[in-house]
């Protein structure tokens, strides 16, 4: 048994397009050099499934996320927006954990949240089983 992680991007007409994780590695690392000009000037909406491997082939999803990246007019991913959007998620998941040890009153900082919700997507039922399929090895899906 193992785990997979598989990254898929979604055009705005619900298309979803495989996204190599070294390649995806490689456009955090030096976005100028690994573009997506098919992007360019878009938000474009991405998910990340994990998938549980048995015997290499993948059996079941464990877990599925969804973020949303910025593409500049050249194709290059906005990595600033990223980090913030992913500290801002973080933040959101351990503030119940730190909650009763910052208060202070009755004055809420929901900053992180609004950057965190403004890098987040649900997908529709329809798209959730075709990422689904598609992360199960059940449905064909091209290489971003």
């Amino acid at each position: 048994m193992g785990l997979s992680c598989r990254t898929y991007l979604i055009t705005h007409d619900d298309r979803i397009s495989r996204l190599a994780g070294a390649k995806f590695d490689r456009m955090l690392r030096d976005p100028h050099a690994h573009r997506l000009p098919v992007f360019a000037g878009q938000r474009v909406r991405m998910a990340s499934v994990i998938v549980e491997l048995v015997g290499g082939a993948p059996v079941r999803i464990v877990r599925r996320t969804f973020a949303i990246l910025r593409v500049d007019q050249r194709g290059c991913l906005d990595l600033e927006r990223f980090g913030q959007q992913q500290m801002a998620r973080m933040d959101s998941a351990l503030a119940p954990v730190f909650a009763g040890a910052e208060r202070n009153g009755t004055v809420v900082d929901a900053a992180s949240r609004f950057v965190a919700q403004g890098g987040a997507w649900v997908p529709s039922a329809r798209l959730a089983r075709a990422l689904d399929e598609a992360a199960l090895g059940r449905s064909p899906c091209p290489r971003a």
